[in-house]
């Protein structure tokens, strides 16, 4: 069965290390979208943070963002948007402020993205990202019933380790998974990049087997195993390289690109 669609991360696959779209990888994505293939990028960012990309390269393409919590057609309109149920939210919020004092907390909801304060984290993912965020309680949001799509937690390797497992022990209802060494992801259980793929292959009608996938890093791992082909990038982590089906290049060597032209997907 052919490939009719392309899947592909952001950070450290798509972009190289240096946060640009190499040429090689932006005509990747136009000889695709020139052959009638979709093209999605499939990201924890927030939609904000993930149009800058497609306009600097000229281009409109459907996207998956929060990890899989939401999914939008090139024209933006919403396929899908999973929250996190009240309740947990507030208890996850609670214990962070309680026990993790020196863990950045951010409030990502629909297409605004919530702070308590500008700290020097939140403004480096600023500065990467292109999207603005707002200072804003969360507990105001909580009232007003504007629930997040997820809870992104800075804190230190190690720290961000620990929150990571005592999260995971007192809140089974929910998905919490690294999308770095020192970012904690906390969203809805039903949410993962793979079911932000299913959503998205039942919006084009097409089939897992039918799809390839690229990631490097903990939260792609369900995504990589879900479609019929996923590959894992030169640089991407050891557990992520054992369960792929293939590796290509780095994110630095246009691997995207090197092993869509091996295969004859594009020219």
């Amino acid at each position: 069965m052919g490939i009719k669609i392309v899947f592909s991360d952001i950070d450290a696959t798509f972009l190289t290390n240096h946060h640009e779209v190499t040429e090689r990888t932006e005509h990747m994505v136009k000889s695709l979208l020139g052959k009638g293939i979709p093209f999605v990028l499939v990201s924890a960012r927030m939609p904000e943070a993930i149009y800058p990309i497609t306009k600097e390269i000229g281009v409109n393409i459907p996207i998956i963002s929060y990890g899989g919590a939401m999914a939008l057609t090139e024209k933006e309109e919403v396929l899908c948007s999973q929250t996190l149920p009240k309740d947990s939210c507030t208890r996850v919020l609670r214990l962070l402020e309680e026990r993790w004092q020196d863990a950045v907390v951010n409030y990502y909801a629909g297409r605004h993205w919530y702070v308590r304060e500008i700290t020097p984290p939140v403004q480096r993912e600023m500065d990467i990202t292109s999207a603005r965020a707002e200072v804003r309680a969360f507990e105001e949001m909580l009232q007003e019933n504007v629930l997040p799509n997820k809870l992104l937690v800075m804190a230190e390797r190690e720290l961000c380790e620990e929150i990571e497992q005592e999260l995971r022990k007192a809140f089974p209802e929910l998905s919490i998974v690294r999308s770095y060494f020192t970012l904690l992801e906390v969203m809805d259980r039903s949410v993962s990049k793979a079911a932000g793929i299913e959503v998205m292959l039942r919006h084009f009608g097409l089939k897992a087997e039918e799809a390839i996938a690229f990631g490097d890093n903990y939260n792609d791992m369900e995504m990589l195993q879900y479609v019929g082909c996923g590959v894992a990038m030169g640089n991407a982590l050891p557990e992520v390289k054992e369960l792929a089906d293939e590796i290509t290049l780095t994110n630095e060597e246009d691997g995207i690109y090197v092993c869509l032209k091996e295969k004859g997907i594009i020219a």
